[in-house]
C-alpha cells in the first residue's frame, strides 16, 4: 500500500473488540439502507467497536451515522462461479466508495469472475483504493496464501461454508488457534459464535477481534428456528 496508516488505524481500532455484521436477506423487510444503518448504530451505541456491511447503499447509508469502521464487502453471485464475497475489483471499488475502512474479500483459491487472481485483486485494492484487506477464509492453507498475496488480516469467516469444509461446523475455533500460530497478520473470528462464551474463547485463542452476526442482528433466522422448534421440527 502508498501508506500503513490506514491498515494500522482501521484494524488497532477494532483489537479485542466486537465486530457486529448487520445484514439482512433480500426479502426481509430488514434489508433496508436505513434499517441497516439504524442496526449499525444500536451496535456502536452499546459497544460494538465496528460492523461488517454488504453492498455500496448499505455502506453508504452505515457511514452517514457512523464514523466507527466499517469491513465493507459486497455479495455477488456470478454463475457459474463459487465466488460471491467481493469477488470483482469493480465491486470493491464500489465499496471502498460507500465508506468502507476495510475490504472483504473470499480469499479462497476458487476461479473468479474475469480471471482474476488473489493476488492481483488485493494488490489493486491496495494500490488503486488504499484500503486495507480482509481476507475471507476456510482453511490454513488457503490464510498462508492469501497473506502471501497481501491480505491485511484473515478471518474464519468461509469455514463450514465450501467445499473443502462444507463438512465441519463454524465456528472454527481449532483453525482460529492455528491461524493465531502461523499468520504474521491479525487474525478475526467470525462465523457461527453463537453466544458471548464463544466471543470470550475466541479473543482468549488470540483472535484480533470478533464477528458476529446472526445472533445478533439475524432477526429472519431467528424467528425461523424458534417457529420450527415450536412445531416440534427443530
Amino acid at each position: 500500500m502508498g501508506s500503513n496508516t490506514g491498515v494500522e488505524n482501521s484494524l488497532k481500532a477494532v483489537q479485542g473488540g466486537l465486530i457486529v455484521s448487520c445484514q439482512a436477506p433480500a426479502n426481509s423487510p430488514l434489508h433496508n439502507p436505513l434499517v441497516i444503518a439504524a442496526m449499525a448504530e444500536a451496535a456502536i451505541l452499546r459497544g460494538a467497536v465496528g460492523v461488517r456491511i454488504d453492498s455500496p447503499s448499505h455502506i453508504a447509508a452505515v457511514r452517514a451515522r457512523l464514523n466507527q469502521p466499517i469491513l465493507g464487502l459486497w455479495k455477488q453471485v456470478i454463475p457459474p462461479y463459487a465466488v460471491y464475497i467481493t469477488p470483482q475489483f469493480h465491486h470493491a471499488e464500489a465499496v471502498a466508495q460507500a465508506g468502507a475502512n476495510v475490504i472483504a474479500v473470499d480469499a479462497t483459491q476458487r476461479p473468479r469472475p474475469g480471471g482474476e487472481t488473489l493476488g492481483q485483486l488485493i494488490q489493486a485494492i491496495h494500490r488503486r483504493l488504499e484500503k486495507p484487506v480482509m481476507a475471507d477464509v476456510d482453511t490454513l492453507e488457503n490464510a498462508r496464501l492469501a497473506v502471501e498475496a497481501g491480505a491485511d488480516c484473515v478471518g474464519t469467516t468461509l469455514f463450514g461454508y465450501t467445499e473443502t469444509t462444507q463438512d465441519q461446523a463454524p465456528p472454527g475455533l481449532t483453525l482460529l488457534a492455528q491461524l493465531v500460530e502461523q499468520c504474521p497478520v491479525p487474525v478475526i473470528c467470525e462465523g457461527g459464535v453463537a453466544d458471548p462464551a464463544i466471543a470470550r474463547q475466541a479473543l482468549a485463542l488470540g483472535a484480533h477481534a470478533v464477528v458476529v452476526g446472526t445472533a445478533i442482528t439475524g432477526i429472519d433466522s431467528l424467528v425461523m428456528d424458534y417457529v420450527q422448534a415450536l412445531k416440534g421440527e427443530g
